[in-house]
């Protein structure tokens, strides 16, 4: 999950990115409005925190904007203003969430989890996929009965092919999920992610798409699962078709 942080304070912007980077996300760190618009024309953010007062203007200001074009980017504003009247002119400004400094990291990263959870329309933290539970809060879930741990960047592949469940996803895409402007990357590091996660939960679960990237393996529906059908529905029967 790729998050673009906005704040000024360096003490803050460190501790934000590294605490999210712990908590399973991929924030990439700016200063400035001029900077944040940069990266927003860039775009393949999950998700913004932003602070309201940066050295070159006001963090509503660029929230305003970003709104004006139709961008419906899940936005925290994180600042020390934590007035009402602060608070409502952030909120109607357009920002999905608004908190308070200080703050606590858990609770930050719990609020930006419900932020990118609602808005790709889901209602729980888990998210389940041909035998696989994937925990994004705890960056674990089970497969077929049994718990499997992800270590930070693995989730991160696995999360990101969850997202989009049946899309082939480029190994650029992948990488600008896991890896900040900052980062140095190697070459073979999603291969080797890949490789990992293969290891885990079965070669066939995630399928290589020969010079496109990879997908996850169509969702396989049990043929011996029982059909529910409600209580009213009239049975219908359905003709066998002849061998051939």
């Amino acid at each position: 999950m790729r998050v673009l942080v906005v704040e000024d304070d360096a003490l803050i912007l460190d501790g934000l990115t590294v605490g999210l980077r712990l908590h399973g996300f991929s924030p990439e760190a700016v200063e400035t409005c001029a900077d944040a618009s940069h990266a927003l024309e860039a775009g393949g953010f999950d998700a913004m925190v932003l602070d309201l007062m940066l050295p070159d203007g006001s963090g509503v200001d660029l929230l305003r904007g970003l709104r004006a074009r139709g961008d419906s980017l899940p936005v925290l504003m994180l600042t020390a203003r934590d007035t009402l009247e602060d608070r409502v002119e952030g909120l109607d400004a357009g920002a999905d969430d608004y908190l308070g400094k200080p703050f606590a990291l858990p609770e930050v990263s719990a609020r930006l989890r419900a932020l990118i959870r609602r808005a790709q329309g889901r209602a729980e933290n888990t998210v389940s996929w041909n035998g696989l539970t994937l925990d994004t809060a705890r960056m674990a879930g089970r497969y077929r009965g049994a718990d499997v741990h992800f270590a930070r960047r693995e989730f991160g592949v696995l999360a990101a092919l969850l997202d989009r469940p049946g899309a082939i996803l480029g190994k650029q895409q992948l990488e600008e999920k896991l890896y900040g402007w900052q980062e140095g990357i190697e070459s073979n590091t999603v291969e080797v992610h890949i490789h990992h996660l293969r290891a885990k939960l079965g070669s066939g679960f995630i399928q290589t798409v020969r010079g496109a990237g990879y997908r996850l393996a169509p969702e396989v529906r049990h043929k011996d699962a029982p059909e529910v059908r409600h209580k009213d529905a009239p049975e219908v029967r359905h003709s066998e078709a002849p061998e051939t």
